[in-house]
């Protein structure tokens, strides 16, 4: 999963280890009981989902759909680097990157997966999406997506953080997490869903002292820190393709 290989990579960058995470032996929410329940078959959300999913096949191939293609990465310093402005990595931004690799949500939204138990949307209606159809994504739930919390969890912690910044990155944040319906990887609903899931992943990260110390660390960091501009080449795309 690319979430794992994500914070792998930074754990080395910053010394963390899964053992280390923010949430880690504290209670997280349920979302099966926080989250709507996912649209029943024949209902009209579920009809709208699957209307959806097939009309943005269309977008596979143009600049929106290259756009969501990029966006399966979960590497959040490229996601969101034209949002904020500036080229980061962990080595610049080391703080930044420890808040990124400690931030694992212990499961949440992996549980509510497996309870829901919704199948992807190509699972439904065999048409292409924009990654490969592994047997690893059609056994992981649709509802809610992982992505998208992953993604917007992001954003907003970002947005605390560049407060300047905010329009631009909240805008990227739901953006990307539109990347998956648009892919095909998620319905609509999930991809809602996961903006939920990613605001309550936040909340609690704000019960912890530890993350709001290391919150202040990445402020004046991002504050005082070196940085370079960002690819001009994938600022253009993006603009183009939103």
């Amino acid at each position: 999963m690319r979430t794992l290989a994500l914070i792998a990579v930074l754990a080395l960058a910053t010394g963390a280890t899964a053992s280390t995470d923010y949430l880690r032996n504290q209670p997280v929410p349920d979302l099966m009981q926080v989250l709507p329940a996912p649209p029943k078959p024949g209902s009209p959300q579920d009809l709208d989902d699957r209307a959806t999913f097939r009309e943005t096949r269309a977008l596979l191939g143009t600049p929106r759909g290259d756009m969501a293609t990029r966006d399966v990465t979960d590497d959040r310093f490229t996601v969101f680097a034209c949002a904020i402005g500036r080229k980061l990595d962990a080595t610049s931004s080391p703080a930044l990157a420890r808040i990124f690799a400690r931030m694992g949500d212990q499961s949440m939204v992996g549980r509510a997966k497996d309870g829901f138990a919704v199948k992807r949307p190509y699972l439904k209606d065999d048409l292409p999406i924009c990654e490969p159809k592994t047997a690893h994504l059609a056994s992981n739930g649709d509802y809610p997506s992982g992505h998208t919390s992953s993604g917007w969890s992001a954003a907003l912690i970002l947005a605390e953080l560049m407060p300047d910044r905010a329009t631009q990155i909240l805008r990227r944040g739901r953006q990307y997490g539109e990347s998956r319906y648009i892919c095909g990887s998620h319905s609509r609903s999930a991809v809602e869903a996961g903006y939920m899931a990613g605001s309550v992943l936040v909340a609690m990260l704000h019960g912890s002292a530890e993350f709001r110390r290391n919150m202040e660390a990445a402020r004046a960091e991002l504050r005082h820190g070196a940085s370079s501009a960002p690819s001009a080449a994938q600022c253009t795309a993006e603009a183009e393709a939103a």
